[in-house]
């Protein structure tokens, strides 16, 4: 990571370092979250879900991985060398709302079309991924929130890495909104086959900036790379290339 910038810690005085682009700064040296913008404390609530695998350990689920599902090669955990395995805390923030879509739509799947109106209410912990440029599979991975406790940097493993929010509350907030739009007009495909109506209403409860283990795996396998992304707090696989039965490739 290149150091583009360094503020004092607010609550014990070290330097904390970030890049261009983050608006909030963890130290290593006390845990404190600071606003790099104003150089004051993070106010929010910070939460951490604890990692569960030591670089040993995490080879469990990788190799339970290679060995469940039909679709991937007999012989892909006998025969693929572990490469890379790199433990990552991504920033997330994590919106808590209601979202209420009042809709009307032409139901054209039988004749004649008929009118149809209707609401589409649900209660979300929207993740949003506090980072700007990624393409993180956020859909895939569940969140385990039942785990979170407050941040603590002494429960951070010494070799992981850690990311900070590029995201402010604002603006994880209206991307959840934006997002969850979006998915209710994927949902409401089932309803209506044409909508001509669409009002979307929310009532947000909370936003709560969490640090998640994931761990960035890269393995070989019949001289092709592919990579697994794992959800260390559970060990769940939240994405991985197959390689293609018999030809080793993607």
């Amino acid at each position: 990571m290149v150091i583009a910038h360094a503020i004092k810690c607010s609550h014990c005085g070290a330097p904390v370092e970030f890049t261009s682009g983050e608006i909030t700064a963890t130290c290593k040296y006390c845990g404190f979250t600071t606003v790099v913008e104003t150089g004051q404390v993070f106010t929010f609530e910070h939460s951490l879900l604890l990692n569960k695998f030591d670089e040993t350990q995490i080879e469990t689920p990788i190799r339970d991985w290679m060995n469940s599902g039909f679709l991937k090669p007999p012989d892909l955990a006998k025969k693929s060398k572990i490469t890379e395995k790199n433990l990552v805390y991504l920033p997330f923030w994590v919106v808590s709302l209601l979202a209420k879509t009042v809709y009307k739509g032409i139901f054209e799947r039988i004749t004649p079309p008929v009118m149809k109106e209707g609401t589409l209410e649900k209660e979300y912990n929207w993740l949003v991924l506090a980072r700007i440029a990624t393409d993180f599979p956020t859909r895939e991975y569940r969140v385990p929130l039942e785990g979170k406790i407050p941040y603590d940097f002494r429960k951070i493993e010494r070799f992981a890495k850690i990311l900070n929010n590029e995201i402010s509350e604002d603006g994880a907030v209206t991307l959840a909104k934006q997002q969850i739009e979006a998915h209710h007009r994927f949902l409401l495909q089932k309803e209506v086959d044409k909508l001509i109506e669409v009002n979307n209403a929310f009532s947000v409860k909370q936003a709560v900036y969490l640090h998640a283990p994931l761990w960035f795996i890269k393995f070989d396998y019949r001289n092709k790379c592919y990579q697994l992304l794992i959800d260390g707090a559970t060990g769940t696989v939240v994405k991985g290339e197959i390689p293609q039965k018999g030809f080793g490739i993607f």
